[in-house]
């Protein structure tokens, strides 16, 4: 969960996360040094260091501006291209979660339990109780077992909606019409928030994301007490 003042990504709780944030400081790492790279030639162009012909025309100049940025988008290519594999590719999950967005909450289907079916409600400001956090708690929560691969399919009733948990590394859109899947992990137990990430329509930022992670068993006696 973010905190004030923060400026960083949040805290990582699953794989995919950890890669994500991985990737982020890799290519801020490069930007970083192109920045570098560039504010030297033009801080050296101001003091006529690289403005005789012979330095700033020559072949040697025109080859490393033209390879160099070939090999900046390798270095950027590659890595982006393993984090999109390893957050398309479901393998063998344990457990299928559907939810619908609709005109402003969720509802979730637990598929592998019968009559395991819920609505997920933004609490109004007035109903919070002490330590609940403004815009962000719901009545029903959405409890997941820890360190299991889970499939989401994710799907829409009428408008354009995203179903996003930032700390999981989770945004996709849910599309009316559509069905699409995330997979989803979680390394630890805790409480993880998220909101509709598309603008959905007036009542858009009234629609949370709250996920429960807990272990297993404390997942099993949920479900048997819920169906």
């Amino acid at each position: 969960m973010a905190y004030p003042l923060q400026l960083g990504l949040q805290d990582a709780s699953s794989p995919i996360m950890e890669e994500l944030t991985s990737f982020h400081d890799h290519t801020l790492m490069i930007v970083f040094l192109i920045s570098t790279l560039v504010l030297y030639i033009i801080s050296s162009m101001l003091t006529t260091k690289l403005t005789h012909t012979s330095t700033v025309d020559a072949q040697e100049i025109e080859t490393i501006w033209t390879v160099l940025p070939a090999v900046i988008l390798i270095m950027i290519a590659l890595p982006s291209l393993r984090v999109l594999y390893m957050m398309d590719e479901i393998n063998n999950p344990l457990m299928t979660v559907k939810t619908m967005g609709h005109q402003w909450y969720w509802s979730y289907e637990y598929s592998d339990y019968e009559d395991l079916t819920f609505d997920s409600y933004m609490i109004n400001t007035t109903d919070l109780k002490p330590g609940d956090l403004r815009l962000l708690e719901v009545d029903n929560r959405v409890v997941l077992p820890t360190e299991l691969p889970i499939r989401m399919l994710i799907s829409s009733e009428d408008v354009l909606h995203s179903w996003a948990v930032p700390s999981l590394g989770i945004k996709t859109d849910a599309v009316p019409g559509r069905l699409n899947q995330a997979t989803l992990s979680s390394s630890r137990p805790g409480l993880f928030y998220g909101q509709c990430s598309e603008i959905c329509g007036s009542n858009h930022s009234f629609m949370p994301i709250v996920l429960e992670m807990v272990p297993l068993k404390h997942f099993e006696t949920w479900s048997l007490g819920n169906r």
